[in-house]
């Protein structure tokens, strides 16, 4: 009898959910877990809050520690090379031979969010802790564990001679700031990557900690820097209040051309977008799961609490509906410094989340006409279009898809199945994934749960949670290639 090849036994072979485990958790505890303490440490902020990222050479210390530790996993036909073009952020794209048809690409990133201040006693950005089951630090969760949670994924179902198709994974280091280097590189590596019929990214958020949470869709972003100038030099408040208009007073009026403050609804209507009775259903659906959770994952102060009690409301507030966070200033001295004196100018910093089928060139176009019209009082009014980045809203699953991420929850997260639900982030590459792969079907999941925190103080990633994630992905990537 003709031995079969290795294709043929590996096709035959059954992932063992036990083994698969029992793999995984041998992988964080001897490798994953040491390797990620290691990538806090290095203090590599996304180009935006770092401009000298290249001489400080963080960033290329924390892609030559992940794609060094991704070269010694025991994984078939693994190549793994830093691609860097020009003066850009690096890539880190590995390939693994499938053993199964087709193409899967796996994504995450690498370069991190700013300290931020309130990290409380112990902890620090930089610091990582072990707590209670949780790696702090800042990037653990968002999202320094997604090459390893791959890579991890594909060496477990190798172990186990489970066929998977060819996997192709791709780090970037630009995510935080708005992924402005990723389009020469989707292009550069196009013939590389070829045409993913699934793509999986690990870099969204969860519900909880009980279950596989599927992400449908996100919302786009749009930072505009708002400038009013009154007067051109600060003066003696004594002397002038009553005659020259203070420029927060004109700054908060133009506000109250974005944003109803009683409600919090943005007026602006080129801003709103029809919610999908689809995802209407799906936001039910999650509040139902979630209960209180919805709102209470969040640290309120004693006495202070939501905007609505309703959760389905509320999940469709972060997930469809556009929303205004001011969150920067300039103009206003530190308390220490602030002197009796009427300010010559005010500048904040407004993030505008837009709903994810929103055009954000048109959203930005919207918000400095309304915010530069007839100006109060004369004043010298500038809205700066800083930055946009365009949502996503993911195609249907396939009847395949939807039962493999149910079933592989019901696997690892003992019997609870998998729930879809909208993310009020911004993940720029997969609308760029989505227009250049418009069939493909797409696994965005991650884990930033309830307190995980990214992008402030205090935050960390829950490793039993990151272990189950990981098995899902492997469960899902051993179903996808038994199709065939």
């Amino acid at each position: 009898m003709t031995p079969p090849t290795t294709t043929e036994a590996a096709a035959a072979a059954t992932l063992d959910p036990e083994s698969l485990r029992a793999h995984v958790a041998r992988a964080f505890e001897d490798s994953i877990v040491p390797t990620l303490v290691d990538y806090i440490r290095i203090p590599n902020k996304s180009p935006h809050f770092d401009p000298d990222w290249a001489a400080h050479g963080h960033m290329r210390r924390a892609v030559d520690l992940i794609a060094d530790w991704c070269r010694e996993r025991p994984i078939a036909g693994l190549t793994v090379e830093v691609v860097v073009l020009g003066g850009r952020t690096p890539v880190i794209l590995m390939e693994i031979p499938g053993t199964a048809p087709g193409t899967v690409l796996l994504y995450g990133h690498l370069d991190k969010q700013p300290e931020m201040e309130g990290w409380r006693e112990g902890l620090g950005p930089w610091v990582p802790h072990i707590e209670d089951g949780k790696l702090y630090g800042r990037g653990g969760a968002d999202d320094g564990y997604s090459a390893f949670s791959s890579l991890c994924a594909i060496e477990a179902l190798q172990a186990q001679g489970v066929a998977h198709a060819r996997c192709v994974v791709l780090i970037e280091a630009c995510e935080e700031s708005g992924s402005f280097d990723l389009p020469a590189y989707v292009e550069h590596l196009a013939p590389r990557i070829g045409a993913p019929e699934l793509v999986v990214c690990l870099d969204s958020g969860a519900g909880n900690y009980d279950q596989l949470w599927l992400t449908s869709s996100l919302r786009g972003n749009l930072i505009v820097n708002l400038t009013v100038e009154v007067i051109r030099e600060g003066v003696h408040s004594g002397d002038a209040s009553g005659v020259v208009p203070s420029s927060f007073r004109v700054a908060r009026q133009l506000l109250d051309r974005l944003e109803d403050s009683a409600t919090g609804r943005i007026l602006v209507e080129a801003l709103h977008e029809p919610i999908p009775e689809g995802r209407v259903a799906q936001a039910r659906v999650a509040a139902e799961v979630l209960g209180d959770a919805v709102h209470a994952r969040f640290p309120w102060h004693d006495g202070a609490g939501p905007v609505t009690e309703d959760g389905a409301e509320l999940v469709l507030n972060r997930t469809w509906r556009p929303q205004l966070a001011t969150t920067g200033q300039d103009g206003l001295p530190p308390l220490a410094n602030a002197g009796n004196v009427m300010r010559p100018r005010t500048t904040l910093k407004l993030s505008l989340r837009l709903p994810p089928t929103s055009d954000p060139a048109a959203a930005g176009q919207a918000v400095k006409a309304a915010l530069e019209a007839e100006p109060p009082y004369g004043a010298r009014v500038t809205a700066e279009v800083v930055d946009g980045a365009p949502g996503w809203q993911a195609p249907p699953l396939a009847a395949w898809l939807e039962e493999a991420v149910d079933q592989a929850s019901r696997t690892h997260f003992e019997g609870h199945g998998a729930v879809q639900m909208g993310e009020g982030g911004t993940i720029p590459f997969m609308g760029m994934l989505g227009a250049q792969f418009p069939e493909a079907q797409f696994l965005i999941t991650g884990v930033l749960g309830p307190g995980s925190n990214a992008h402030g103080p205090n935050e960390f990633l829950h490793l039993e949670f990151a272990e189950r994630l990981t098995c899902c992905v492997a469960d899902v990537l051993a179903r996808h290639g038994a199709r065939s």
